[in-house]
């Protein structure tokens, strides 16, 4: 087997501090904006985008398995946030939708999550910086996609 070189090493190391601690800013942020964790806001902005979706079509699109996104929707239906429809247990014609609380809750929490984002990730990066890092992670996405990898 082949280690990582010296340099591989510790760009993995950082990329792994960074997402651990940009996680951790980004749900202490929403919990204290709007009482949201950032699954919440994971599954909030995808229905915003999309509409109303089938709950398997959430999960391929949010890369979460069934049974937690099953889990957090669940949570999030007993407070209002997500609306379900359809049959049953059946993933496969149930729908799920924001509902009017969803929405307010995702328009109180957007603009401290973007501008955490924008602070934390964009404004320490050159324009040419931002291309660069947008397509090496576009590569490794495409890479876990192609060996089917969802997670």
């Amino acid at each position: 087997m082949e280690w990582l070189s010296d340099e591989q090493q510790l760009i993995w190391r950082n990329y792994l501090a960074m997402v651990s601690r940009l996680h951790t800013a980004m749900h202490r942020q929403l919990q204290q904006d709007c009482e949201l964790s950032l699954s919440d806001y994971d599954v909030l902005v995808a229905l915003s985008e999309r509409g109303p979706m089938r709950i398997n079509e959430l999960g391929e699109l949010i890369g979460w398995e069934q049974s937690r996104l099953s889990h957090q929707l669940r949570r999030m239906r007993g407070r209002g946030l997500v609306g379900r429809e359809g049959d049953g247990d059946d993933r496969r014609g149930a729908t799920v939708a924001l509902t009017d609380a969803g929405l307010a809750a995702l328009r109180t929490a957007a603009p401290g999550h973007v501008d955490l984002v924008r602070t934390m990730v964009f404004d320490g990066l050159t324009p040419a910086a931002q291309r660069e890092f947008g397509a090496a992670v576009e590569t490794v996405l495409s890479r876990l996609r192609a060996a089917g990898s969802t997670d």
